[in-house]
């Protein structure tokens, strides 16, 4: 008898389970459903719950990426990586839209190979455009470039005032703003002055007379630098006595400066120094030689 209820109390959970169930899925079901067949198309309480759902988890995801990604970023790199991820955001909800559309039985295959063809268009019309943007993605997260970099591209060195996500902004020793696409940074061989540290070593070349005291050159260029205003005392200054040129014996002196956006004025500095510390001492700065031979050869007398 105990076993004959429990047989009937369990056929009416089934029963009721199975009720239930078919309710949540009746429910479910519920909305509009179009043509016949394969191609009908169904637009059901489950199927916006399942892109709303998708949704919040496409969100979901991509902010724990952002998060992941700029954890260690200041405020305002922070700010420029956002707007990418707002680009990536608006591309997964396409994607979800489109996955949605397919389940509802929507034949979205026209769609998709018109997206291919806009894209591939896209794509190669702004190929520069989106190389721009990837190389400011890198810059952001390795920091190979930083605000106050004293940097040269194509010859021509500047200080780096802003980086956005296409191009970097820097003021030349002229006070001119160039605009360097950030695919640059990436495609090209670009001179960061300040990378590892502030200083940067430099030097001033001067030719002198064969025949002049080498020790006392080396001692006035020591001096040209022991008191110019912007070179460091640590590291040292030093002297190079370089080649025996043709018309001269070739010196230079190296010097450390923690500023290299000042450069050519520490160094018209400098030559000014070397100059008169020359004159002082009497040590020639030669002008260029050569040596002309002319042979004349006298006319032959035709018999």
């Amino acid at each position: 008898m105990f076993q004959e209820t429990e047989k009937v109390t369990d056929k009416i959970q089934e029963v009721v389970q199975e009720d239930i169930w078919g309710a949540i899925k009746s429910f479910l079901e519920l909305g509009f459903h179009y043509g016949k067949g394969d191609k009908e198309i169904h637009i059901t309480i489950g199927l916006l719950l399942v892109v709303t759902i998708s949704f919040f988890v496409a969100s979901f995801l991509l902010k724990t990426i952002r998060k992941l990604f700029t954890r260690k970023m200041e405020e305002v790199d922070k700010l420029k990586f956002i707007s990418v991820f707002k680009f990536i955001k608006y591309i997964t909800y396409v994607i979800v839209v489109f996955a949605s559309l397919s389940f509802s039985g929507f034949n979205i295959t026209p769609f998709l190979a018109a997206s291919a063809a806009l894209l591939v268009g896209l794509g190669l019309a702004l190929q520069e455009l989106f190389q721009d943007i990837i190389g400011g993605i890198f810059i952001i997260i390795d920091k190979s470039l930083l605000v106050g970099d004293i940097i040269e591209v194509e010859g021509k060195v500047g200080r780096v005032i802003d980086i956005k996500l296409r191009t970097t902004r820097a003021i030349t020793r002229d006070d001119k703003i160039i605009i360097i696409p950030n695919h640059k940074f990436i495609t090209d061989l670009i001179y960061n002055y300040t990378q590892n540290h502030r200083s940067t070593r430099e030097f001033v070349r001067v030719g002198v007379a064969y025949g002049s005291n080498t020790e006392m050159v080396r001692e006035l260029l020591l001096q040209s630098v022991a008191k110019q205003s912007g070179v460091l005392k640590s590291p040292k200054p030093f002297v190079l006595f370089e080649d025996f040129g043709d018309s001269a014996l070739v010196f230079s002196i190296h010097f450390f400066i923690s500023d290299s956006f000042v450069d050519p004025k520490i160094k018209s500095a400098i030559r000014f120094t070397i100059d008169s510390l020359f004159r002082e001492n009497n040590v020639t700065i030669p002008f260029p030689q050569r040596d002309v031979h002319l042979f004349t050869q006298a006319g032959i007398k035709s018999e």
